[in-house]
Formats: C-alpha cells, structure tokens, sequence
C-alpha cells in the first residue's frame, strides 16, 4: 500500500527551514557538542520544539507521519552537521517507531508514540558483547513470571544509552535457537526501572557529540504489556524490518556528510593556493572532486530507489543492504579524498577534514557491516536464483 506522508508541500518548507536550522544553529554549536560530549541542552530543547523526534510518528500519535522518503531526505539534511544531531533522534524515529508502528499493540502506540514524538529518548538494544547479527548467540534471557517477565542480560554499544528514557530491548524468550528467530523476544523497557543500569560510555574514535555505553540488566522485572505486540518470537523479526529503515538512515547520514566533506574540500581548493593559483585548478584535485561528486549522485538516486520501494510497500531487505553499502563505503572514499585535498592541513585538528575522517568511519560498521550487507545481498541473490 503506497504512503503519501506528509502534504509535499508542507513537507518542503519543513525541509527549507531545517537547512537553514542546520546552518545556522546546529553547525556553529558544533565546537560546543564536541567539548560537551553530548548535544547541549538548549539545542535539544529546540530540536523537541520542532517536532524533531516524531517527524515518522503517525499523526495520531503527535507526529509528522513522513513516509520513508520523506524521513530519508529529513535524514540527508540534519546529517550535514555532526553526526551526533542525528543520533539523538534517529532510534526514535527510525527503528524504534518502526518496530512500535509495525508490531506494537494499540495500547504500547498510544502509551509510547506520543512521548517519543515529544522528545522521550529511545534507545535499541540488540548487540550484546558476544552476538550481534548472531542472533542464535544472544544470551539476554526474559523468563516468565506471575504476570510479567524477568529480563537479565548486557547489551552493548548501545546509542543513546546514557541518556535513554525507554530502551527496546531484545532477549530470548526460548533457551533454544529456534527456526527463524522465533527465540528472540522484544521488550519496551523503562530506563528507570529498578535492575538497569548503564556502564560508563565508551571513548570512541570520533563523534564525541553522541554517546554509546552497555545497558545492564539484572533482574528486571517488567509487565505483561512491555512484550512488543503481545507475542514471544517476534522480536528478531521486528528488529530486522526496523533496521531496513535503520540502514536507510545510515546511507542517508553518509549522503548528507559527504555533501558536507566535499562542500568543504572544494572551498579549500579555492583557496588555497600553490604555484601562484587554487590549487582547484590542478586535474588532479578536480579528479578528486569529480568523483566524489559523481558517487553523491550515485548513492542519492540508490536511496531515492529503495525508499520508492519502500512507500510503495514493497520488500526492499537487498535494496536497503546494497544502499548502506555503497553509500557508507562512498562517505569513506570521499572523506579521505577531503583530507588529501587538504594535504598536510588535513591531518590537524585544527581543520574540520581530520574530524570528518574519524566521524564517518562507523558508518561502515553499524546497522550491519559492509560485510553483512554483503552477505545479505549474496544470500538472496542466490535464493532468488534456486528459485
């Protein structure tokens, strides 16, 4: 069934004003995020008053109701500045409000969606210290008791954990891997509820303005009702159909800070000079440039593909994986041929093109790996064939 998301345009002076947000506000304060190590508060106060957590949330529920490519393109823009402005918001509006929206009971939408769409923090926990895209590893137990479940794991490099509200927590309800995950279980957790606990956030190679820490559980209880859709097995399930829109917003992310590397390496180029000219003048610098520029344009219109699918209601696990892919491996490529173009100047800290390297490396690890989407793309690829 096709999703027409928000009024067009209603949507594009959305859109308009964000860019101008983006570079006006959120751009400038990015020194400040980088000391703090977390988006500063009055900035998080004004990005909850735009409606910045719910603009996937259905209308309903208090928020904006954007289709796919509607939260892709939202995605592309507020990822020109730190990556940390996205991750803030991105568990809400993406994995987490596609697991509720998708699998949720009426009661856990109208309970959830709405403090989710005001700002309520949200975190998504599935990678445990041994297992990740493993799920017959994941040893994060919820056992059955009187009305409810008693939940005890550790899950780790969980975005958002520090500062989460609510955390969808998946945890076997089975002490066997069962056929296609039926084991896996997934939980609406309360950070507050007695048993949680968060570890210390971990140093990171680069965005500092975000935070991931371990999410301990030891012996929490939750009721009945924290079961997502009231069913046991259908965790894994939802968090793989989640992450389809979690890749999505990585390529997206990718798209959004490549623009910004290559806006930034260009006008080095312009400026700099040697042999008495910009050294954007040299082929070999417009090499760099050009590609970089060519391979945007690639990702885009794969992202503009997958996210038609999407809205259209089509599957699109092989679209999403080969869109992460390409997109997080072109941010890579183009954030180092920023720091060549920058020569020396690139590996100071002192120039935004040392801190774009280090920023955009998890890029290709997160939401799956180039090597799990390769493998996600291959294995269907040869289904498909077997027919």
């Amino acid at each position: 069934m096709t999703n027409p998301g928000m009024d067009a345009d209603i949507y594009d002076a959305f859109i308009e004003q964000l860019q101008r947000y983006v570079r006006e506000r959120l751009i400038p304060a990015e020194d400040q995020l980088e000391e703090l190590g977390r988006v500063p508060d009055d900035i998080l106060a004004e990005m909850r008053e735009m409606g910045l957590f719910g603009v996937t949330m259905p209308e309903e529920f208090g928020g904006a109701g954007m289709n796919v490519s509607q939260y892709v393109g939202f995605i592309r823009e507020i990822a020109y500045a730190s990556p940390a402005y996205r991750s803030i918001i991105s568990i809400n509006i993406g994995m987490v409000c596609k697991s509720l929206v998708g699998f949720g009971t009426q009661q856990q939408k109208e309970h959830w969606l709405p403090k989710l769409a005001t700002g309520s923090i949200a975190a998504f926990g599935l990678t445990e210290p041994d297992s990740g895209s493993d799920s017959a590893a994941m040893k994060t137990r919820a056992v059955r008791d009187c009305n409810g479940y008693v939940l005890n794991g550790t899950k780790r490099y969980i975005t958002n954990a520090p500062f989460a509200d609510v955390i969808l927590v998946m945890a076997r309800t089975n002490a066997e891997a069962l056929p296609k995950n039926a084991h896996v279980s997934a939980f609406m957790v309360a950070r507050d509820s007695p048993g949680v606990s968060i570890g210390k956030p971990d140093g990171k190679m680069g965005q500092a303005g975000s935070q991931i820490a371990d999410v301990i559980l030891e012996d929490v209880h939750v009721d009945g009702d924290a079961l997502l859709g009231g069913e046991e097995g259908i965790g894994f399930r939802a968090a793989m159909q989640s992450l389809d829109n979690g890749r999505l917003s990585v390529a997206a992310a990718s798209v959004g800070y490549a623009k910004r590397m290559l806006d930034a390496g260009l006008k080095y180029a312009m400026e700099r000079k040697a042999f008495g000219e910009p050294i954007a003048n040299f082929q070999l610098i417009q090499a760099m440039l050009a590609d970089s520029k060519a391979e945007i344009y690639a990702a885009e219109c794969m992202l503009a593909d997958a996210c038609a699918r999407a809205d259209r209601g089509e599957k699109i696990l092989v679209e999403a994986a080969a869109t992460k892919m390409f997109a997080s491996e072109m941010c890579g490529r183009v954030a180092d041929r920023v720091v060549q173009i920058h020569g020396g100047a690139g590996y100071l800290k002192e120039y935004l093109a040392e801190r774009f390297y280090r920023d955009c490396r998890i890029y290709r690890i997160y939401e799956g790996t180039t090597q799990i989407q390769q493998l996600v793309i291959a294995k269907n690829m040869i289904r498909d064939f077997a027919g």
